[in-house]
């Protein structure tokens, strides 16, 4: 591709290149730099794309996309931003694959990978259409699995990832929208079809430092899509309608006015049931995942594929035969014993009160909660989560997670100042698998255990290093040591 071809649709500030020479690639990591290629200088959090430049050339880069005028002055084309100029390069060198797809972003704190799956069964079901999916816990090509290291990729690797989806015929893709990804422009570029918000509760404040500035990341999405479908209940709702530039729907399980409202809601162990109504229209759902948030999930999904056009009634049968979601309130089997395992990606305040609270909705004994609070990331959460447990379960094992680079303990006695003075009852027990296998000793009939935190992980992260770590395979030894 002609450079000029590769930079179409970027402000160029100033250059000293050749824009009709041709370029072999794009790379925006100096270690793998292939001679012909385009280098992009992309500033990250760690380092500076910058200082490899001259790494960069040694390998053979053609030309370098970057902010700063490089030391030689020979090559370069400086543009404002390099992370804005990768994702539309990346489109352009893959031929604008989301042009030809119909694109569904889903934002929010809690409930996105829910969504995209329940997401994915409607559009299968209804249109029998080939669908992509992008997020947490995998990445899907139709039927086809491939594993994932973030919610949103880089955008390199995002638009190759839509060009593979187009080449296997998708006509959808769901994907989760972090805010990580609106705010370092990793989904430039892209033209959504819809955008649906689920929830804005307290996470990555690390990143996005207040509230608001989370909130603001977040809205940046409902600017890239045709029409927004938004939480009319959720606090942040009205700031994120005053700043979106597209047609907004709303849903509710309060507010008559929104555009679809939950009536009549039935929540049980198994399943939530409830009617919906949408102008003269009403239509009984029913979702095989329990809980409270559950109703909220499946409002998200159906206002959503209404708003694509799908008939309320389709989108209703398909959403009676959608299964759970591996992490989100997944029953681990625990054959011959009378006490109930369930494991949760519950790892923000508010998702570990929904799981606690639709928990004690059906348990008939206590509700034991393992729990801990990730490394690295927004440690005033830390205290607050220690308090809705202490609030929402009879027995809480405070545990690690994913430490990272931090002290579990130090993490652990952060998560502890809110139990204090409680009155709750406690145990902290640093060692997860063993913490896992407490919960198990002291379970009497009618308990549910809840792990929560890890959901689809299958690892723990200490010090840069995955360690496998599967709460599935925890609880099936555990209870293979007791026959």
């Amino acid at each position: 591709m002609k450079l000029r071809a590769l930079l179409q649709d970027i402000a160029i500030l100033d250059a000293a290149a050749d824009l009709e020479q041709d370029i072999s690639g794009i790379s925006y990591d100096s270690r793998t730099v292939a001679p012909g290629q385009a280098f992009v200088a992309v500033s990250g959090f760690t380092a500076d794309g910058h200082k490899f430049i001259p790494m960069a050339r040694e390998k053979g880069a053609a030309v370098v996309i970057c902010e700063k005028k490089p030391a030689d002055g020979k090559n370069y084309v400086r543009v404002e931003s390099t992370r804005a100029a990768l994702a539309r390069m990346a489109a352009n060198w893959y031929g604008h694959p989301t042009e030809q797809m119909t694109m569904i972003g889903v934002t929010g704190t809690n409930g996105k990978t829910s969504i995209t799956y329940l997401l994915k069964n409607v559009l299968e079901k209804t249109l029998g259409a080939k669908v992509g999916l992008i997020g947490t816990i995998q990445n899907m090509i139709g039927d086809e699995v491939l594993e994932t290291e973030r919610t949103t990729p880089e955008s390199l690797e995002l638009q190759e990832l839509f060009a593979k989806m187009r080449i296997a015929g998708c006509t959808h893709v769901v994907m989760e929208v972090s805010s990580h990804a609106l705010t370092l422009h990793r989904v430039d570029g892209i033209r959504f079809a819809v955008g649906t918000f689920t929830n804005l509760t307290e996470d990555h404040l690390d990143f996005h430092k207040t509230m608001l500035e989370y909130c603001d990341a977040k809205a940046k999405l409902f600017s890239m899509c045709g029409v927004g479908v938004l939480n009319l209940d959720d606090l942040y709702c009205d700031r994120i309608r005053r700043q979106a530039t597209c047609k907004i729907l709303t849903y509710s399980v309060k507010d008559n006015a929104a555009d679809l409202v939950a009536k009549n809601i039935r929540l049980y162990s198994d399943r939530v049931e409830t009617d919906v109504v949408t102008g003269n229209d009403i239509c009984r759902l029913e979702l095989k995942i329990p809980g409270a948030f559950s109703v909220y999930n499946a409002l998200a999904v159906t206002l959503t594929a209404m708003a694509l056009h799908i008939p309320l009634p389709q989108i209703a049968g398909a959403l009676k035969t959608a299964q759970g979601v591996k992490g989100r309130a997944e029953v681990v089997p625990t054959p011959g014993k009378d006490y109930t395992v369930l494991i949760d990606y519950s790892h923000t305040p508010d998702s570990l009160e929904n799981i606690l609270q639709t928990v004690n909705g059906f348990c008939t004994g206590r509700t034991i909660a393992v729990f801990g609070c990730g490394g690295d990331r927004d440690p005033f959460k830390r205290p607050v989560m220690g308090r809705i447990a202490a609030e929402n379960a009879d027995v809480s094992i405070v545990t690690s997670d994913n430490p990272r680079t931090e002290d579990p303990n130090e993490i652990i006695r952060q998560i502890v100042a809110g139990m204090q003075g409680s009155g709750a009852k406690y145990e902290v027990i640093e060692n997860r698998e063993q913490a896992i296998c407490r919960a198990m000793d002291i379970a009497k009939p009618g308990d549910v255990i809840v792990l929560c935190g890890k959901g689809h992980e299958t690892y723990q992260e200490i010090n840069h290093q995955k360690r496998h770590l599967d709460e599935r395979e925890v609880v099936a030894e555990y209870l293979e040591r007791q026959k």
